[in-house]
């Protein structure tokens, strides 16, 4: 009687999970309390149920509806497998891994942040690509400059000629058949990069909102202290490498937690209180003050660079390698005094490595950001308004070599920074040991490289290209790096908000600045008379007033014109946009403090 009971209870257990749909199904074989084993043998046999009345149905259906629900399945199953196969070449998954388990989540982050800005320059680049750069090909006309290799350090010369530039883009109506269909550059420009610029808005809201609720809302949900311990191992694997990799992983991540836990309040005296503030301030005025003065440094030196350039020969690859100092010192300054600024970390002897990290990140982005923003005033009002034929090349040209040294450098600060200082700590000053991964530096280097790629994207569309294969190298380099010549952090440390806080830096100053720059070049500054596709127009901007005109004419693209009427150049739009936008992030805000209150006090609840 028992065994016909089981089996009766095991049928109708079945019947009830072929019933369900495929995610339902899922879950709650998720959910039973069996073996990993007995939820195969579960699994297989409600397939094997679904397989048998697909069959009696199919017999009853008609032939084209079963060719239908053959199809169907194909598509579903290809769809698995597919999405299996995307996983298993998803980019750098191992590697990551890997790190995670030796180094920490903190380590990990850096390399989380670097993955995720190169599928920024890949998604990038294959945009303007697509919409710039093969067009141009069809207009494009013959080079007559000689290749020497210079160009590849000095991005002048042959180069100049070519499409990485804006000047060499045409400012005509592309069309290959007479009456046939035409492109249109000036349009295809500005458009192609103003909505990249939006995508990349909502992508960098997006992920900022996701990694925040996912690390300070309700951080329990997803690193839980007992369900990391009792419920984080996958059953699933089997290979002994991954096995071994899989509790190292969770052996840190657990570590981290506890330290979390039980991290130590110091209670200071009123004296020592005093000098850890005086240390504090007199820290916070020399890293000012170095900044600016490093700031007055590339100001007054790009300012003689520019007027030993107009003096020269335009075109004269020289002269053009003579505006190699700037970028050099430029990068001399963010290269080392990131070291003065860990320094100072070190001697104000903060308690918890967190601390030390954030505000070294303080300090180097008020740096590289300031340096920055004095060689985007630089170009925009010293450089606009110079007398050179085409000043947005130049700008392009400058920015282009920024990019190269600045990446030139960061090859070196690993091999400096890291290779010599493990000899130096294994073999001629044992007692300083191996070296730690610096963090903060490394990840305000890759935001420092992705602004100035932002920034010449109008200048140099195919500057992305470059960058993603900058990243790449700087990955596999700082990986190699990490791996042969650092050591793990002495204090281990949860540090999932991290990589939050790094997206929040990319987005503001650098991503928010950048358009500042950029709405500043399209609707205040005068395009160049001789270059570009925008010559001859009293800005960048124009070019879209005219093809609103042009549209005026036919009464299919009225609704267009409405549009750029109505709301485009309406003060009122966007004013009521923003309030809307504000009272959405207030509302949205109140409802991630009403959710943490409810998650703590469900967590006395339950400690109770």
């Amino acid at each position: 009687t028992c065994i016909s009971h089981g089996f009766y209870a095991e049928e109708k257990l079945l019947e009830s999970l072929a019933s369900m749909s495929t995610s339902e199904r899922i879950k709650a074989i998720q959910k039973m309390p069996e073996t990993m084993k007995k939820k195969r043998e579960i699994r297989n046999k409600v397939l094997k149920e679904i397989t048998k009345k697909s069959r009696r149905h199919s017999n009853q259906l008609p032939c084209c509806t079963q060719c239908l629900h053959g199809t169907a399945v194909s598509f579903r199953r290809f769809g698995n497998s597919l999405s299996e196969y995307f996983h298993l070449l998803q980019l750098w998954h191992e590697t990551l891994k890997i790190i995670g388990a030796e180094f920490g989540t903190s380590v990990l982050s850096y390399f989380i942040f670097l993955k995720w800005l190169l599928t920024f320059n890949i998604f990038s680049f294959l945009i303007n690509f697509s919409f710039i750069t093969i067009p141009q090909f069809v207009a494009a006309e013959s080079n007559n400059l000689s290749f020497t290799g210079l160009e590849l350090f000095t991005g002048a010369g042959y180069f100049q000629q070519t499409v990485l530039y804006y000047g060499f883009y045409t400012n005509a109506t592309i069309s290959k058949i007479k009456n046939g269909p035409s492109y249109n550059m000036q349009l295809a420009y500005i458009f192609t990069i103003g909505i990249y610029f939006v995508i990349c808005f909502l992508i960098l809201v997006f992920s900022i909102a996701k990694s925040f609720c996912r690390n300070f809302v309700n951080p329990q949900t997803y690193s839980g202290k007992a369900s990391k311990l009792l419920c984080a191992w996958d059953f699933n694997i089997i290979n002994e490498k991954a096995v071994k990799l899989k509790q190292k992983n969770l052996s840190t991540q657990i570590k981290e937690d506890l330290t979390e836990v039980n991290k130590e309040v110091l209670n200071f005296s009123i004296k020592e209180r005093v000098v850890r503030i005086v240390i504090h301030l007199l820290s916070w005025v020399a890293s000012l003050g170095i900044a600016v003065a490093a700031c007055a440094g590339v100001y007054f030196l790009s300012i003689n660079n520019l007027k030993l350039f107009v003096k020269g020969h335009k075109n004269d690859l020289e002269s053009q390698a003579a505006m190699l100092v700037l970028p050099i010192v430029a990068s001399l300054l963010n290269a080392f005094i990131p070291f003065f600024y860990s320094w100072l970390g070190h001697l104000e002897k903060f308690q918890t490595p967190g601390h030390l990290i954030y505000v070294t990140i303080t300090r180097n982005i008020i740096l590289k950001i300031s340096v920055v923003g004095i060689l985007c005033y630089y170009w925009l009002n010293i450089v606009a308004t110079s007398e050179l034929q085409c000043w947005e090349t130049l700008v392009g040209q400058d920015i282009y070599r920024l990019v190269l040294v600045d990446f030139i450098f960061c090859l070196l600060g690993s091999f400096f920074g890291e290779f010599l200082r493990r000899i130096i700590g294994t073999t001629v000053c044992v007692r300083l040991g191996l070296p730690e991964f610096d963090i903060g530096r490394n990840a305000l280097d890759s935001i420092y490289a992705q602004t100035l790629t932002w920034i010449g994207i109008l200048f140099s569309p195919l500057l992305p290209g470059i960058q993603m294969i900058s990243f790449s190298i700087v990955f596999y380099v700082k990986k190699v790096s990490l791996m042969m010549n650092c050591q793990p952090p002495r204090k281990v440390w949860r540090t999932a908000q991290m990589t939050t806080s790094f997206m929040f830096l990319l987005f503001f100053p650098s991503f928010l600045g950048v358009l500042s720059v950029f709405g500043v070049t399209v609707w205040r500054l005068k395009p160049s008379e001789e270059c570009g596709p925008f010559r001859g127009l009293s800005s960048m901007y124009a070019a879209v007033s005219e093809w609103v005109k042009i549209l005026e004419n036919y009464t299919a693209s009225k609704w267009v014109v409405w549009i750029y009427h109505n709301l485009i150049t309406s003060e009122l739009f966007f004013f009521i946009l923003s309030t809307l936008v504000l009272i959405i992030t207030y509302l949205y805000w109140q409802i991630i403090e009403g959710r943490k209150t409810i998650t703590k006090l469900l967590h006395k609840q339950i400690v109770n």
